[in-house]
């Protein structure tokens, strides 16, 4: 209906809450969704790094592994518009080389949700660029009163290495790999974060991978 649903990565210490916002086209915000008790409880310092709709439901992609969530794994929160009930599953990331391992977006198309994965890594040291996809009926959340060890957990299927892609220029692999989009058509488009140049070259990479 030309309007967007938007999640803030938040910072309690600093007092930035963690929510999704319904955004209007010109820039409103005509509702907020805050984070339940539940995920607030556990949180830690990475958080938000994407959402997406499926149906009546939105999927939020929690960067890093929260407290009491299983190593090397991370959850994907659902919120229900309609029963405005929260639930999770977890998603099992690759185990860091060096450094570590998140996520930084999700988007869906078709049957499944497409999921950037991705380490904190540049250059030589970078192994972890990769785009997964997770098919949607093993997207079945589950309530957040559960043990996280019962949530249930997503199997994955790598789709596309980006390494080669972010090497195509000439450059060295830049770290934040974070934006997805898909055109109607199927084509994907990766876009990189470059910080503000905060510690970083500024160049920042937008490209086609085709369809996945």
């Amino acid at each position: 209906e030309g309007n967007f649903y938007v999640v803030s990565e938040g910072r309690t210490g600093r007092m930035i809450p963690h929510g999704i916002y319904h955004v209007t086209a010109s820039g409103e915000i005509a509702k907020e969704i805050p984070f339940p008790k539940e995920l607030l409880a556990i949180e830690r310092r990475h958080a938000s790094e994407g959402i997406t709709k499926v149906g009546d439901t939105l999927w939020v992609a929690i960067q890093r592994e929260w407290n009491g969530v299983p190593k090397n794994h991370v959850i994907l929160a659902s919120y229900n518009l309609k029963t405005e009930e929260w639930g999770a599953v977890l998603y099992p990331k690759a185990e860091p080389k060096k450094g570590w391992v998140g996520l930084s977006e999700i988007t869906a198309h078709g049957d499944h949700v497409y999921i950037i994965e991705r380490d904190n890594q540049i250059g030589e040291n970078a192994v972890t660029k990769k785009i997964y996809k997770v098919a949607l009926d093993q997207m079945k959340p589950a309530s957040l009163d559960t043990p996280m060890e019962n949530i249930p957990v997503v199997v994955k299927e790598e789709v596309r290495d980006l390494i080669p892609d972010l090497t195509s220029t000439g450059g060295y692999v830049v770290d934040k790999v974070e934006g997805l989009a898909v055109l109607p058509s199927g084509e994907f488009f990766v876009s990189t974060d470059n910080d503000g140049v905060d510690d970083s070259s500024g160049e920042t990479m937008f490209f086609s991978v085709g369809k996945l």
